[in-house]
């Protein structure tokens, strides 16, 4: 009979260790998925981390010539100003002309390799995101909301407006007033 107790004791010590296992394993596995979880989500922050960085140092790298490219974009007004007060049929200026002009192409070619792109929206509907209404005319000739005349073309970098197009815009023809002695 003694060994029937010991044996029943060794048995109910066995079950309450398996059930002290159990419920160890149980509590070592919930931490292995906290620990698996929070490793999953430090490698996804580092991912997001390593994105973010390339997405700045791709945008600086675009846009780093934003503001020479700014200061350089009088010098073109300027070159093209003078197109345009130079006569082409007068011999004295013809080769000034021409100097002119080959320099205003390697200048737009230079600007056109780092992807600075010229806004000249003549005939176009307005855009405000684009051009900059310095005036409205009234034009019966065209619709309206249509650029009539440019001031002063306007640049993109990188698609990045860079400068607003300075435009007139036209607009509907007023309606004509009545004069006073038809009133009476």
């Amino acid at each position: 009979m003694a060994d029937e107790q010991l044996n029943e004791k060794d048995l109910n010590a066995e079950e309450a260790g398996a059930v002290d296992n159990g419920a160890r394993v149980q509590e070592l596995e919930e931490q292995l998925a906290a620990a698996k979880d929070q490793s999953l989500r430090v490698a996804a922050e580092a991912q997001n981390s390593i994105r973010r960085a390339e997405q700045e140092v791709d945008k600086a790298r675009k846009f780093a010539l934003e503001k020479f490219s700014g200061d350089l974009l009088p010098v073109i007004d300027s070159l093209e100003m003078a197109l345009t007060h130079l006569d082409p049929e007068d011999e004295q200026v013809k080769n000034t002309r021409e100097g002119v002009e080959l320099t205003l192409k390697m200048f737009q070619d230079t600007l056109k390799r780092y992807n600075l792109e010229a806004i000249d929206p003549h005939g176009q509907p307005f855009n405000a995101e684009h051009h900059q209404a310095m005036a409205m005319q009234e034009s019966a000739d065209v619709e309206p909301n249509s650029v009539l005349n440019v001031f002063q073309k306007g640049y993109l970098l990188n698609g990045r407006l860079l400068r607003p197009a300075m435009v007139v815009v036209s607009k509907a023809p007023a309606a004509a007033q009545p004069s006073i002695d038809e009133k009476a």
